[in-house]
This record gives structure tokens, C-alpha cells and sequence, in this order.
């Protein structure tokens, strides 16, 4: 499909909604340098997630994955938000939004101002370093310079339980107050985009589906295909980054 009419397309069906679920993935967050994991030079081409069970189990396990983290923790403190995580704010300030569900851990959207109560991070935030056995949580800088300095997994400063980055690991449950916020926000959007995201990992790509259910207009926009692309309403086959500020401009919701 060719690029402005896909534009087109898109800009008539976001025009008449006014309760958009935006669900994004790593592809939204590419133009920010910062990478993916799933596409051709994605991050699990060349290294093994390590696993919860295995952080919590063994010390060997826990150095790694910190090291791992301290490897793309510049990469990630210095990021900007581009102009897709730009326009998800646009639609905040016009009262589109219902919510902006992300698979990211970069706090991309939070720094481009997404506002608390619309955003739903349900793989959690590199941004914060926190206890798994007390509720004490801050920000990653020190934990990260402490390993830089120490090369010693990371303990808790309240209780000396395990402290690692507050992001969802490969065998740890998603948090359910999370889900149910986003399956809410799905129930109640009246239009979902998904943003830069494969599509492949649940629960969290079921979230559109909530909506889609309810015979909800469904654009999926990602370089690649995904298990959704079937069921959309519309699918574009681009950098998310160059489309939604094209589609913003397009209807020019500002004078709306």
C-alpha cells in the first residue's frame, strides 16, 4: 500500500475516535537508538535472556544479568523520545488518549510526557532499581554505578534482598494491577493502534485483542509481519516513527 494513502487511511479512522488505546513495542523506540530484540539485528540474536528463576537461584546468573543491563544502560539514560512518542502526547492534550499500554522498559513515554494515569508499562522500567523483598524501589543510577564499580550483583539498602532493574524478566509474571488496567483501557477504547511491536509476546499482545473483540477498528502499525495483521482493519508496513506525526498532520487535530 502506498505510503499516503495508508496516511490517509489512518488519519479518517483516528479523526472520528475519541478514546484511542495506543499498544507499542520496541519498534516505536528504534529511531531513539535504542534497539530491538526481535528483528534482524535484534538484541536475542546474539544473547540468551537470562531467566528469573535463575537470577533468584544463582549468583552467577544475577552477575550476568546486571551486566547485561549495565552494557545498554547509557544507551538508555541518554535516549530522546522521537517524534512518535511525541504525537501519543499530542493525542493526550487533545482528550484522545485513553491510554498509551507499552511493552517498552526504556521510559521513553514518560519522558516525552505521557502522564502517569495513561500510561501503563507492563514490562516495567529500566529506570528504577527495586527490592524483590521489601517495597523499596529508586532510581537505577546508583545500583548501576555501584556494579560498574564492584562487579557485585546489587542488594536491597532497606532489607538486603535482591535489587534489580524494575523490568519483568523472562519466567516473572507480569504485574496483575497492570493487566487490569490495560484490559480496562481496552474495554474501553473506541479505536486501538498497535505501534512498533511483533505481536509475539503474551500476555501483552492480547491486550488489543480485548478491543478488537468488540469489533473495534484495529491498525497495526510495524516494520514486519505480525500474528495480527489478518485482523486489522488496516496494516501498515513502516517506521512508526515517520507515520504517526505524518497522520497527526494530516488531520491536523490542533484546530479540532
Amino acid at each position: 500500500m502506498p505510503h499516503d494513502t495508508a496516511v490517509a487511511e489512518l488519519a479518517a479512522l483516528l479523526r472520528s475516535a475519541r478514546r484511542v488505546l495506543a499498544f507499542t513495542g520496541a519498534g516505536i523506540s528504534t529511531a531513539s537508538k535504542i534497539p530491538d530484540f526481535r528483528g534482524p539485528d535484534g538484541v536475542w540474536r546474539t544473547r540468551t535472556p537470562v531467566q528469573y528463576p535463575e537470577f533468584l537461584r544463582s549468583e552467577e546468573a544475577r552477575i550476568e544479568y546486571w551486566s547485561w543491563k549495565l552494557e545498554g544502560h547509557a544507551a538508555f539514560r541518554e535516549a530522546l523520545p522521537n517524534p512518535a512518542h511525541e504525537a501519543l502526547v499530542t493525542l493526550e492534550r487533545l482528550g484522545k488518549l485513553e491510554a498509551v499500554v507499552t511493552q517498552n522498559v526504556d521510559g521513553l513515554h514518560q519522558k516525552a510526557g505521557t502522564s502517569a494515569e495513561r500510561l501503563i508499562e507492563l514490562h516495567g522500567t529500566n529506570l528504577t532499581a527495586e527490592c524483590l523483598d521489601c517495597e523499596f524501589s529508586e532510581p537505577i543510577l546508583r545500583a548501576m554505578n555501584e556494579f560498574a564499580q564492584r562487579r557485585e550483583p546489587q542488594r536491597c539498602p532497606e532489607c538486603a534482598g535482591f535489587l534489580k532493574p524494575a523490568v519483568v524478566m523472562f519466567g516473572q509474571s507480569l504485574d496483575p494491577d497492570d493487566m487490569r488496567r490495560a484490559t480496562a483501557a481496552a474495554r474501553n477504547a473506541d479505536f486501538v493502534m498497535s505501534l512498533g511491536s511483533s505481536l509475539v509476546v503474551t500476555p501483552a499482545a492480547d491486550v488489543p485483542l480485548v478491543a478488537v473483540r468488540r469489533n473495534v477498528p484495529y491498525v497495526i502499525v510495524n516494520q514486519g509481519a505480525t500474528p495480527h495483521d489478518s485482523i486489522a482493519t488496516l496494516k501498515i508496513d513502516a517506521d512508526v516513527s515517520e507515520v504517526l506525526p505524518a497522520v497527526l498532520r494530516a488531520i491536523d487535530l490542533r484546530t479540532e
